[in-house]
């Protein structure tokens, strides 16, 4: 069993722009995935990418986009989006506010 707060979860800086918490993952007995949150400050972006595995992301708080296969999503608190394999795709930050996301990936996709 695990049970935290986000806040007291150690937040990894993958960026200037972009920092990363594993919410859940091996460490907490989640064998198969792992729930990170991104915080995406203003101007933050991943790269464009694709990956063999599946993801699916749930805006938290900010306005965001998704650019997946040629085409924009904007994203909002309470937005989901499922990205299949090896779609190319992307996450930014689409305001002056932070954006904050949850990715679930299975295990191996949590580099």
């Amino acid at each position: 069993m695990f049970v935290s707060h986000r806040d007291l979860i150690e937040k990894k800086q993958i960026s200037e722009y972009i920092t990363k918490q594993v919410l859940v993952g091996p460490k907490e007995g989640w064998k198969d995935h792992v729930m990170r949150m991104f915080t995406l400050e203003k101007g933050g972006k991943a790269p464009r990418h694709s990956h063999p595995w599946q993801h699916i992301i749930y805006a938290v708080e900010g306005k965001g986009n998704l650019y997946m296969e040629g085409k924009d999503y904007p994203l909002k608190a309470g937005s989901v989006a499922y990205v299949p394999d090896d779609a190319d795709h992307q996450v930014s930050n689409a305001s002056d506010e932070k954006f904050v996301f949850i990715c679930i990936v299975p295990e191996r996709g949590d580099q």
